[in-house]
């Protein structure tokens, strides 16, 4: 389904976004702000279909004719800009998907709409190209623009726009949808969440994912027993950790959360708010072992490491000076 109250903890622009429908003050551009897999693209959606429904109100109906077209992501009147060069939304793409197509009247709806997905890839040439359009767009015309840096567009583009924030989604309405709609199991929605950090997208497919479940789990036998591993087994620890799928800021995030549950059990000596709960032996043991200044070493050598990472220093070289970090402390 695909409706307004489908979507989850974004009340505020959710409830904007509906106003605008209900008090017929429909914007020419809207840019929807907000980090990957956090769900612009179904807002946008849900937006693009309600604007379009042939029945009256705010909640797109899904059943008349404009709806099923939009489920079905063949809606004449709704656009999804696309591009070919996987990095770059380039001048020809505006101009050829928009700007020449927005002076032709809507087929069948009273918009046509076109959506631009990761508009950060667009080139300085292809934004003004866009600008254009946007000083002198036709009544019809709605051009939405999702991304996950706004700072990234022209001011000048940026001023013409209604720019629509997303906010980090509350824990708890993860943990009730995971555990309610997706039928997750108590222990592994508290483990998305503490992962998901309020995107919702992002608790969805760690959920969903196998793969992340058994890097988890590879993460904390690692964290249990390398204060007795040799040189070599961590440096073969390194070798497996290289060919995970996943981003390696994932991985380091498991090991950052593991010492949280240390710091936080060590403080307090209580096991209710730890995220690895069902490893209580471990955490214990690994307060036991490490004094307060230790466990802050390892935070911010987590830390440090994310940051080399980042400006794409040696991977094997990172991995292992952190990992003799954990070791010494």
């Amino acid at each position: 389904m695909a409706k307004f109250s489908d979507i989850i903890g974004q009340e505020q622009l959710k409830e904007y976004l509906q106003n605008t429908i209900r008090e017929d003050r429909v914007g020419h551009a809207y840019v929807i702000n907000g980090e990957k897999h956090a769900g612009k693209e179904f807002i946008a959606g849900v937006f693009a279909m309600a604007l379009q429904c042939e029945t009256e109100g705010v909640e797109p109906c899904q059943t008349c004719h404009s709806c099923r077209q939009a489920l079905s992501k063949n809606h004449p009147d709704i656009i999804r800009v696309t591009h070919e060069k996987p990095n770059t939304i380039g001048v020809e793409d505006i101009r050829r998907q928009i700007n020449s197509d927005m002076g032709i009247m809507p087929y069948s709806g009273p918009y046509k709409i076109y959506i631009i997905n990761e508009g950060e890839k667009m080139t300085v040439a292809a934004q003004n190209a866009l600008l254009k359009t946007l000083e002198e767009p036709p009544g019809y015309g709605v051009i939405l623009i999702l991304t996950d840096q706004a700072d990234a567009l022209l001011p000048t583009i940026l001023s013409r726009c209604v720019v629509l924030n997303m906010k980090p989604v509350e824990d708890r309405l993860l943990r009730n949808y995971l555990m309610e709609t997706m039928e997750i199991p108590d222990y592994k929605a508290d483990i998305c969440v503490a992962f998901a950090r309020g995107n919702m997208g992002r608790a969805r497919l760690l959920a969903g994912s196998e793969e992340f479940e058994n890097i988890r789990e590879d993460a904390i036998m690692l964290m249990k027993y390398i204060g007795e591993m040799e040189l070599n087994e961590i440096v073969a620890a390194i070798k497996k950790i290289n060919e995970y799928k996943l981003e390696i800021s994932d991985y380091l995030d498991i090991i950052a959360i593991w010492y949280r549950d240390v710091l936080l059990f060590k403080a307090t000596n209580d096991v209710n708010h730890l995220i690895f709960k069902e490893e209580i032996q471990a955490i214990k043991k690994a307060a036991g072992k490490s004094d307060y200044a230790g466990i802050e070493a390892i935070l911010k050598a987590l830390e440090k490491a994310k940051n080399r990472l980042r400006a794409n220093v040696n991977f094997d070289l990172v991995m292992e000076l952190l990992l003799m970090t954990i070791r010494e402390n």
